[in-house]
């Protein structure tokens, strides 16, 4: 099948959005499917006012248009409500095109938490976004009930899925030369350092040992200043990243308001116990399992998480496999009838003089939609 894949989220962006994406794009690679990716790179950007590192692609409209006419793909997936989600929900209603769509971020929450805007305000707008989609797809279980009851329609369950062979299994922690000598348990937290995350809830933790923070964001300056004992490490390539988790010994999850929570999967995947809230994003991924522990004390979480074997964690992690996660993912755009047909009965003229004009805006335009990852 050859899937279109729309998004707002992409690489040089460091977060579980776009490693999401990518490691789907490489797993349905890697089942023979051709993947076109449209993505912020491949337009103007305009820096995105409170989120550092994310580019928000700017006149896409009728560019972004004629590269969807031109993939010719099977399926259309938008995977993000920003400014390429809004251009392409656009062209397919105008050209009776069937899509499918994503809920990945909890927007509204975080829109409520940073500019104070009314939660009601913005998932009537995400309502809008995702009603004309052939199938919204979501993380869990718990969101797609959430979303039920806000009135969002035709929500199916896709599960994430984690790299269990970047992220190996570490029996024991070791140390790690980048982070030196850390006296024991290490504590680690992965993720944006924005209100949202509700990191400081980590930070303020009394626990023994030392504390390790991977990640960037609004807040990690003055929260550098009020914590100057936590170990900063900023922004970490994924590959780095294995090696953090395998030198810790707990993660902590923070967060109150997440759809999944991929760090989790990582964390236990690398042999690395989880401690967090039971809310949704944990509920699903470490659930009951014994990878982890979920209270309402994040404390007490700790506490629990901290005796886990890391056996145990790895165990649970390896139930989330990106293959059946990619299968499911196919599954849905499966359901979608192709468009093929439907495209060439609506496909617009281009705006050229001769056919030879056309074939060279083609063949430029082929190459500028066309991504394939690395």
């Amino acid at each position: 099948m050859k899937i279109l894949l729309i998004t707002d989220a992409w690489k040089p962006q460091v977060n579980s959005v776009v490693t999401t994406l990518m490691e789907l794009v490489r797993e349905l690679q890697a089942q023979g499917h051709e993947i076109v990716v449209v993505h912020p790179g491949q337009f103007r950007t305009w820096p995105c006012p409170g989120v550092a590192g994310l580019g928000l692609a700017l006149f896409v409209g009728h560019r972004l248009g004629r590269m969807m006419d031109i993939a010719q793909a099977d399926a259309i997936h938008i995977a993000t409500e920003g400014p390429l989600g809004w251009a392409a929900r656009r062209h397919c209603l105008q050209g009776r095109l069937p899509f499918t769509t994503a809920f990945h971020t909890k927007f509204p929450d975080i829109l409520r938490t940073t500019l104070g805007i009314p939660l009601s305000w913005s998932y009537a707008l995400l309502r809008r976004f995702h009603r004309p989609s052939s199938a919204v797809m979501v993380p869990t279980v718990g969101v797609l009930q959430m979303l039920q009851g806000k009135g969002f329609h035709n929500l199916n369950e896709w599960t994430h899925g984690v790299d269990t062979r970047l992220f190996a299994f570490a029996r024991e922690a070791s140390e790690y030369p980048s982070l030196g000598h850390l006296a024991r348990p290490v504590s680690l937290c992965v993720g944006r350092v924005a209100a949202e995350k509700n990191i400081e809830a980590f930070l303020d933790m009394d626990v023994p040992g030392s504390k390790v923070v991977c990640g960037s964001g609004p807040l990690e300056v003055t929260l550098r200043e009020r914590y100057p004992n936590v170990h900063w490490m900023g922004v970490v390539p994924r590959h780095e990243l294995a090696h953090v988790y395998a030198a810790a010994d707990v993660l902590v999850f923070p967060s109150r308001c997440e759809t999944f929570g991929l760090v989790m999967l990582e964390a236990m995947a690398s042999g690395l116990p989880v401690a967090a809230y039971p809310v949704d994003g944990p509920l699903q991924v470490v659930g009951n399992s014994a990878g982890g522990a979920l209270r309402e004390d994040l404390h007490e979480a700790w506490s629990a998480a901290v005796k886990i074997p890391r056996e145990q964690a790895r165990a649970r992690a390896v139930v989330f496999g990106w293959r059946s996660a990619a299968e499911r993912f196919v599954s849905l755009l499966a359901a979608v009838p192709h468009r093929t047909q439907t495209l060439q009965r609506f496909r617009p003229n281009f705006d050229t003089a001769t056919a030879s004009g056309r074939a060279v805006q083609h063949a430029k335009l082929s190459h500028q939609c066309h991504h394939t990852v690395e």
